[in-house]
C-alpha cells in the first residue's frame, strides 16, 4: 500500500511503526474471509482491510478522529485472525493497537462511552474492586431492565457464584515435589483470580508435581492488557512496568527458566513487552521478560506428562481461544496434550472464528458480541462433547454463559488426568 507520511512525521516513532505494517499491506482481502466483525456485519469497514483504509487515512492527516472511522475502529475484536490469514505479513495488532492509542488521545466520546471505559479501567486492574463489583452487580440484577444496554450486559457478566479468593495467589514461593527441573514465575492475573481460583490452583499443582518452582512475585499484577486495548497507554504502560521490574528482580535473583501465563490474552501481551516498551528505558528489562514468557501448554509439554487418572476417553471440544492460536500462534500444543493424557479432543466447525469475549468487548459491543457467542456454542454443541476446554477465561466466561456443557481450563484437565483434584465443574460426570 502507497503511504504519503512526511519525514517529519517519520520521526514519531508510532507512526513510523504504522508506515511499515501499512506499506506491508497488498489490498488483497484474504483477511476479510476470516474476520468475525465483516462475517456478521457484511461491511467492508468491519473488516481488517476497511479499518486500515480507514486509519491510513487518520494517521496520516493527523487528523481529529471522526464518529464513524471510531465506530470501525472500536468494533474490532482485536482477534488477530487476519494475521494468522495474510499472506503479505501485515501486523494488524501493532495498527489497532497505534489507532486505538491515536484515537483515546484525540476523540472526545459521549458521557455514557467515556463513563463505562473509565469504570472498567478503574476495576477490571484490581482484584479487590473487581470482586467487590461483582458483589454489586449481583444485587443489581433484579433491577437491570432499570440500566441501560450496556450496563445491563455488565450486569449479566457477574456470575451466579463468586468464588472465594485463593491464599496460593498471594505472594510466595511454592517448592517442587521432588528434584527440582525448573524455576519459573506464574502470572497469576486480575480477573481471573476472581473469577475462578480453580485455574491457578490447577497450574500450581502440576507444575510443582512435575518438579517446578513456582514463584508468585510480590509486586505481579495485571498484564496491562484490558486498559492497553482502550488505548489507555498510560495506564497499561504503568501495570506493565511493575510486572516487569517484579520478575526482574526474580531473573537477577535465583533466576527464572520461564515466566507462565495461563491466561491466553494475557500471554500476547506479555510476548510483546519488547514492543511496548522498546521507546522506554525499560525496553531492555521488558524484552528479557518478554523472551522468557510461555503459556502454559508450552512449559507443560517440555514437563514430560504422563496419565495417571482414566479419564475414560472423554469427549473433549476444544475451543481455541483467538488470543492462543492467532495472538500467539500456538495451535495444536493443547489438542496435543489433551490426547496424551487420554481425552478425545474434537473442533468445531469456524474453529478460527471469535467467540466473543475479546477481553472488554463483550461488555462494550454486548449486540455483536452475543452473536459470535451464539454462533460458537452452536459449532461446540454440534460436536456433542462432554467437555469444552480452552486456555482463556474471557472465553470460559462467554461460552459458559449460553453452554450447558460444562467448560474447563485446558490446564484443569491436564492436573486432573496427570493425579491432580477432578475439576469441580465436572462432579457430574462419572
Amino acid at each position: 500500500m502507497q503511504t504519503f507520511f512526511t519525514p517529519e512525521q517519520l520521526k514519531q516513532s508510532s507512526l513510523k511503526r504504522a508506515n511499515e505494517i501499512l506499506r506491508a499491506c497488498v489490498h488483497c482481502g484474504m483477511c476479510m474471509a476470516t474476520c468475525p466483525t465483516y462475517q456478521i456485519m457484511g461491511d467492508e469497514l468491519d473488516s481488517p482491510r476497511g479499518r486500515i483504509y480507514l486509519i491510513k487515512d487518520m494517521l496520516e492527516n493527523e487528523r481529529v478522529p471522526d464518529e464513524r472511522t471510531v465506530k470501525h475502529i472500536d468494533r474490532c475484536l482485536s482477534c488477530l485472525a487476519c494475521m494468522t490469514t495474510c499472506p503479505s505479513g501485515v501486523h494488524y495488532m501493532h495498527l489497532i493497537d497505534n489507532a486505538r492509542e491515536y484515537v483515546e488521545k484525540r476523540y472526545k466520546r459521549k458521557f455514557d462511552d467515556r463513563a463505562i471505559r473509565w469504570l472498567l479501567a478503574r476495576i477490571l486492574p484490581y482484584p479487590w474492586r473487581f470482586r467487590l463489583s461483582l458483589y454489586g452487580a449481583k444485587l443489581a440484577k433484579p433491577f437491570k431492565f432499570l440500566l441501560p444496554k450496556k450496563l445491563r450486559s455488565m450486569v449479566d457478566f457477574a456470575p451466579k457464584k463468586i468464588a472465594k479468593s485463593s491464599s496460593n495467589d498471594r505472594p510466595q514461593i511454592f517448592k517442587a515435589k521432588g528434584i527440582r527441573k525448573m524455576r519459573v514465575a506464574l502470572m497469576n492475573g486480575c480477573a481471573q483470580k476472581v473469577l475462578n481460583t480453580d485455574i491457578n490452583d490447577a497450574t500450581l499443582n502440576i507444575l510443582t508435581r512435575h518438579g517446578c518452582e513456582v514463584v508468585i512475585a510480590k509486586g505481579a499484577g495485571c498484564c496491562g492488557a484490558l486498559t492497553h486495548h482502550m488505548g489507555k497507554a498510560d495506564e497499561s504502560h504503568k501495570s506493565a512496568a511493575k510486572n516487569i521490574e517484579a520478575w526482574v528482580k526474580e531473573m537477577d535473583g535465583e533466576g527464572l527458566d520461564a515466566i507462565v501465563i495461563n491466561a491466553s490474552g494475557c500471554g500476547t501481551t506479555l510476548k510483546d513487552y519488547g514492543h511496548m516498551f522498546k521507546d522506554h528505558n525499560l525496553a531492555d528489562k521488558a524484552k528479557r521478560v518478554a523472551d522468557i514468557s510461555k503459556d502454559i501448554s508450552e512449559v507443560i509439554a517440555d514437563l514430560n506428562i504422563k496419565p495417571i487418572v482414566d479419564t475414560k476417553n472423554l469427549k473433549v471440544a476444544y475451543h481455541s481461544a483467538c488470543s492462543l492460536q492467532h495472538g500467539q500462534q500456538i495451535k495444536a500444543l493443547p489438542k496435543t496434550l489433551l490426547q496424551k493424557v487420554g481425552f478425545e479432543v474434537v473442533e468445531p466447525n469456524e474453529a478460527h472464528l471469535c467467540c466473543g469475549s475479546a477481553g472488554t468487548y463483550n461488555l462494550m459491543q454486548p449486540e455483536i458480541s452475543e452473536q459470535l457467542k451464539k454462533r460458537k456454542v452452536k459449532h461446540l454443541e454440534a460436536t456433542k462433547p462432554q467437555i469444552i476446554a480452552t486456555g482463556n477465561i474471557g472465553c470460559m466466561m462467554q461460552i459458559g454463559s449460553d453452554s450447558k456443557v460444562p467448560i474447563v481450563h485446558t490446564v484443569e484437565l491436564l492436573d486432573w488426568a496427570t493425579g491432580g483434584q477432578k475439576p469441580q465443574s465436572l462432579s457430574d460426570i462419572d
